[in-house]
């Protein structure tokens, strides 16, 4: 390999990475997108709504439409049962109570390249927004 080739190497990986490292900090924020535009791509399918609370939570209650997928559950790399859950083609808007769970599990997801906003708004916040609650 050749001091230029190598060199081209190099400054590739390091663009590579700044990409992970950026998409991994975005991650680590909620999104600005507003409700609305989170409805508006969610009703295009341009996105997916995401509920990383537990179980229990879940069952007391939650959006209709969205997937559960309990951060509890994503331990490193997603399993081939959550990979069939979600879509890598579509935006992730994730959530749970207020707001903390999702950045963790988003930075989980946009580590494996999903694309990935979390949504400061908690459970309740949708619901009163005008999310339609789920039927028993």
């Amino acid at each position: 390999m050749t001091l230029k080739s190598f060199s081209r190497l190099l400054v590739s990986l390091m663009a590579t990475g700044l990409i992970f490292a950026a998409t991994a900090v975005l991650a680590g924020e909620h999104t600005k997108d507003s409700l609305k535009q989170v409805k508006e791509n969610l009703e295009a399918d341009k996105a997916m709504l995401i509920d990383v609370r537990e179980q229990d939570e879940w069952d007391s209650g939650h959006v209709q439409g969205a997937t559960f997928l309990p951060l509890s559950d994503l331990n490193g790399k997603l399993t081939e049962k959550q990979q069939k859950k979600i879509s890598k083609e579509k935006i992730l808007y994730l959530h749970c109570r207020s707001g903390g769970r999702c950045l963790i599990a988003g930075e989980i997801l946009a580590k494996q390249g999903y694309q990935v906003r979390c949504l400061k708004p908690g459970y309740q916040d949708l619901i009163s927004a005008g999310f339609e609650k789920a039927k028993d």
